[in-house]
């Protein structure tokens, strides 16, 4: 891990929040992760670097970050909550049912059907979540 501050540890500091060690440990940890995990997972990876750092640690912080609005949760309809920071760009989801791999994707053309959408039925759109459900064309059902 780098001892630049993050993205997360800013917004923190700029908040007010006080910076532990152990919440600087977890931010860095969802600050340089490329999935979305979720709490398990950031404690699995927490704990790596800091073997101090208890799960209830995590969740304490994740919820912290989360009400003060540096990262955002998802619930991806696996029963896990799972974790990313507050994106510079909105982004949409796509999620695979079989692994539960998240792609992140942006199309302009949804967004205008989006807006579009909304005018129609009366509605100025202030924001939105899209997330998207599939499995690999290449898989076959099994049974």
């Amino acid at each position: 891990m780098s001892d630049k501050p993050t993205s997360i540890e800013e917004a923190c500091v700029t908040l007010g929040l006080r910076m532990t060690d152990q919440r600087r440990v977890i931010a860095r940890v969802i600050a340089d992760a490329q999935d979305h995990p979720d709490v398990e997972e950031l404690h699995r990876r927490a704990a790596a670097v800091d073997d101090r750092i208890s799960i209830s640690t995590v969740y304490r912080t994740v919820k912290l970050f989360e009400d003060a609005g540096i990262i955002e949760r998802h619930d991806f309809l696996d029963g896990r909550s799972r974790y990313e920071p507050v994106p510079d760009e909105h982004h949409d989801h796509l999620i695979d049912l079989r692994s539960g791999h998240v792609v992140e994707f942006q199309s302009e053309e949804i967004e205008r059907l989006q807006e579009e959408i909304a005018r129609k039925l009366g509605y100025r759109l202030v924001g939105h979540r899209l997330e998207l459900y599939g499995v690999p064309l290449d898989s076959k059902p099994k049974g």
